[in-house]
């Protein structure tokens, strides 16, 4: 596996995550957060979860950045200025030594696309042979998302049912 083009996708994503948090003015940051989620979205694309990019290019880098303007455009210009003191001294030192025991721990992980790796190894089997027998449906994915693991997905779709609606009550206008 080459790491042409996921090097170069993953310094833009911490250049535009770092861009977000410097920002002085919030619709540069939300240009700049809808541009951290293309390019996540690409991440994922490359890696091989299409189903997930295209989630990530959606919701992230569409509704959320569209959602995110009407609301500024709401707001008076004096409110989209950010105030913020210098962040503690603590964090400025204790967030870099998180980063690299992060990466230390990562070390750990199986490799990716490893046949040998615990999810490989114990589920992924019982999931394959036995989806059509348990489910009567021939699309594993289909089986794995709406009936191995439907309380999952119920719950993940309830999360983004309850922030599709706080969106459209923070941006209803008052008819008064």
């Amino acid at each position: 596996m080459t790491f042409s083009f996921e090097i170069p996708l993953l310094i833009l994503l911490i250049l535009t995550a770092g861009g977000a948090i410097l920002v002085k003015d919030l619709v540069p940051a939300v240009f700049i957060l809808g541009s951290y989620s293309f390019f996540l979205a690409l991440v994922w694309a490359w890696i091989g979860a299409p189903d997930v990019a295209f989630v990530e290019a959606v919701v992230g880098a569409g509704l959320a950045t569209v959602f995110f303007l009407l609301t500024l455009f709401e707001t008076a210009p004096k409110d989209t200025r950010l105030h913020r003191p210098p962040p503690p001294w603590a964090a400025l030192l204790g967030l870099p030594l998180l980063g690299f025991l992060l990466l230390y721990a990562a070390s750990d992980l199986p490799k990716f696309g490893d046949p040998a790796s615990p999810a490989s190894v114990h589920i992924s089997p019982v999931y394959l042979e036995n989806s059509m027998h348990d489910t009567l449906t021939p699309n594993v994915v289909t089986s794995v998302l709406m009936d191995y693991r439907a309380f999952d997905t119920l719950i993940e779709t309830v999360v983004i049912f309850t922030a599709g609606i706080a969106c459209v009550l923070l941006l209803r206008r008052n008819q008064a």
